[in-house]
């Protein structure tokens, strides 16, 4: 995946206002490629079947939504 300058500017921007540090571009390129690359290994939607089954668990342990 490849971020586009100003995406490279937000991340940047972002950093800066979380962490009050300013990074070089390729810092932030190599830290927000990172990231996403962390976001995609995670996330993973919900089908469905998930959905349900969810649903049926809470039900069976009366557990709130």
């Amino acid at each position: 995946m490849s971020l586009s300058n100003q995406e490279i500017k937000q991340f940047q921007a972002l950093y800066k206002s979380r962490f009050n540090k300013e990074i070089s571009r390729a810092e932030a390129l190599e830290k927000a490629t990172s990231l996403l690359n962390l976001v995609h290994l995670v996330y993973r939607p919900m089908t469905e079947d998930d959905y349900q089954r969810l649903q049926a668990r809470r039900r069976e342990t009366g557990a709130s939504k």
